[in-house]
């Protein structure tokens, strides 16, 4: 298996970058005189380059999350199915019983000690046929192809997360796009309470109560949402995996 240490699924954007473009917008809506924002707001927004980029972080973003949902699916399917591979090992001089998950577990308990080579031969073969029948489900459902389709999904969307914090917005419009985006990917749970994020989803809200003021009907990013932003999350049995499969194993 590889690794599934999934760090976008779960946000796919660095905080540094999120809160730097986050900064950015801050100042500048604080220093713009009104004339400025009027000129803005009557600009061509669909010849701003950050709207543009965003439409397409919007669409990868939605990809990455229907595709993190569809992987988490697989993975609770094959641990269900299957169970983590591992082997019990019976050690008679401590009248207990461990549980082994990987080949270095048994090195950490054996070691080259003759005295145990059968035991450790006995629990190799049985950790190896579990292993095989959790290889030969994940390919019959197909979890590490949509683990590898995720993390393609969610290399594109941090490519182009990263282009739109950088791009110049021309209107206010590519403003509210960039904070849509900086929401979306930065926050660490839905409606979060800590600092910036309230502040930060009320600036997009004047954003918004601008756009809508200037130019009626006009389309905001981030104004139609009237529910909490979807998120990519890795919980329950998904963390679980991504432990096993980092090796972060526990005897």
């Amino acid at each position: 298996m590889g690794d599934s240490d999934n760090t976008r699924v779960c946000p796919s954007v660095t905080r540094r970058t999120l809160l730097a473009g986050a900064g950015a917008v801050a100042t500048m809506l604080h220093f713009q005189q009104r004339a400025w924002a009027d000129e803005a707001l009557a600009g061509n927004s669909t010849l701003d380059p950050a709207l543009a980029l965003w439409h397409e972080w919007q669409a990868a973003y939605t990809r990455t999350v229907a595709l993190c949902r569809k992987q988490q699916n697989l993975e609770r399917r094959l641990v269900d199915a299957i169970g983590f591979p591992k082997a019990e090992v019976e050690l008679p001089d401590e009248n207990v019983s461990v549980t082994v998950s990987w080949a270095g577990d048994l090195e950490d308990l054996f070691g080259d000690n003759p005295d145990f080579a059968d035991m450790r031969a006995r629990a190799e073969a049985d950790l190896a046929a579990h292993q095989a029948r959790w290889d030969a489900e994940d390919r019959r459902i197909g979890y590490s192809a949509a683990k590898r389709e995720e993390l393609a999904a969610a290399d594109r969307e941090q490519a182009l997360v990263d282009s739109l914090m950088a791009a110049p917005a021309t209107t206010l419009v590519g403003v509210a796009a960039k904070l849509d985006a900086v929401l979306r990917e930065g926050e660490s749970a839905e409606d979060c309470t800590e600092f910036p994020w309230p502040e930060l989803r009320a600036v997009l809200g004047d954003l918004a109560r601008m756009g809508q003021a200037r130019q009626p009907g006009a389309f905001i990013p981030g104004s139609h949402h009237n529910r909490p932003y979807p998120r990519k999350r890795r919980e329950d049995v998904c963390m679980s995996v991504m432990m096993y499969q980092r090796g972060d194993r526990a005897i």
